[in-house]
């Protein structure tokens, strides 16, 4: 079964870009609000919502996602870094699922998947965590075999395959190599019992 989940990050980027100043009570006439546009997209037939909590705050905020996770209607994927300040207020919150990706305040978005191989450590004891609280925990990944395989060894139930290759190749050449990589991804996924999402610049026109 596939289904769709959506990143709501970029209209608290809207909303930033001219709230900024506000430290607390996002709503009334402050908009865009995130909250409401995630309630908008499941009445749409969205299966879920996903939102990055950056270190900076340059988008979403905390009580953007405390939000959030009280509405009983939301399946919410949690974007965080392996931050002891992240993975504690992941656990306090308990999200659906969170999504272990990679993080440096110089990019304008997430520029690359994970390094699951460099950083094993570290992201084993996360995957610990949130798995004994519960809490499913996806690993944002380059389609490399050696990441995938070492995800399904860390015992992190799913992993999302990052498309952005895939997206920027759309309108070139190399389309057809990104999308090969992408399938023997999840076959090889599938294979270790995986559960696969992915995405990463997929809109409208590159879906299809």
């Amino acid at each position: 079964m596939i289904l769709l989940g959506l990143n709501i990050d970029h209209a608290a980027t809207l909303r930033q870009a001219r709230y900024r100043q506000v430290e607390a009570g996002f709503g009334g006439l402050v908009e865009p609000d995130p909250v409401a546009l995630a309630g908008l997209c499941e009445k749409a037939g969205a299966d879920g919502i996903t939102v990055h909590l950056r270190e900076d705050r340059r988008h979403i905020q905390e009580e953007d996602v405390r939000l959030l996770a009280a509405s009983k209607s939301t399946r919410l994927n949690l974007e965080m870094a392996c931050t002891p300040a992240m993975i504690e207020f992941a656990l306090k919150l308990k999200p659906h699922s969170v999504c272990l990706v990679p993080e440096s305040r110089e990019e304008i978005t997430t520029e690359g998947g994970l390094d699951v191989v460099k950083h094993r450590d570290k992201v084993a004891r996360v995957t610990d965590a949130m798995n004994a609280a519960g809490i499913k925990t996806s690993l944002f990944i380059d389609p490399k075999p050696e990441q995938i395989e070492l995800a399904a060894k860390l015992k992190a139930p799913w992993i999302e395959l990052h498309t952005g290759a895939y997206a920027n190749a759309y309108h070139g050449t190399g389309r057809a190599a990104e999308f090969a990589r992408l399938v023997a991804g999840a076959r090889q996924a599938h294979a270790l019992g995986l559960v696969v999402n992915a995405g990463h610049g997929i809109n409208y026109v590159n879906i299809a």
